[in-house]
């Protein structure tokens, strides 16, 4: 004869406090990523320090002198032309993305306002123009900073460590 198998009990979990546990997972992946913003940064064994807050002030600066100097060509979402990566006839690149999909993070602070300042390298034969002659170097900054906020951490993380490394 057959034993008659026993269900199982399983004790009943109210709703509300499904809810907490749900609330508690989202409060401590929060408070993990806000610390990890504050660590030092590593890649490939060479550890440099936290990237530092962006500033509000300079980053709204920043969006406005962008809109006026720099949105013709780069978009005014920073998306770059379309195909700017397809040399055009005469030899020249299209304006790049300045946000996540381009490579702007890949290049250190300096090099990048460098670019602003002076102009694209004429060894890629680039059109772009330099703006010393137009915008302080707190302007710059600020450019350079909106462009940064328009980042995720970890283009932005990267940026800087190439910025610490170079």
């Amino acid at each position: 004869m057959r034993k008659k198998r026993q269900k199982q009990k399983f004790p009943r979990v109210s709703l509300p406090l499904i809810a907490a546990g749900v609330l508690a997972v989202i409060i401590a992946a929060f408070l993990m990523r806000q610390d990890a913003a504050g660590r030092p940064v590593t890649i490939n064994g060479v550890t440099v320090p936290p990237a530092p807050a962006l500033s509000a002030s300079k980053v709204a600066q920043g969006e406005g002198l962008y809109a006026q100097y720099c949105a013709a060509c780069h978009g005014a979402n920073l998306e770059g032309a379309p195909d700017w990566k397809k040399t055009l006839a005469d030899g020249s690149l299209p304006p790049p993305p300045h946000d996540g999909t381009g490579h702007t993070w890949h290049h250190p602070d300096g090099q990048l306002l460098n670019i602003i300042a002076n102009g694209g390298s004429p060894s890629y034969n680039s059109k772009m123009p330099g703006f010393s002659n137009v915008l302080t170097e707190d302007e710059m900054d600020a450019i350079l900073e909106y462009i940064k906020s328009r980042w995720g951490t970890d283009e932005r993380e990267f940026q800087w460590w190439v910025t610490n490394t170079r």
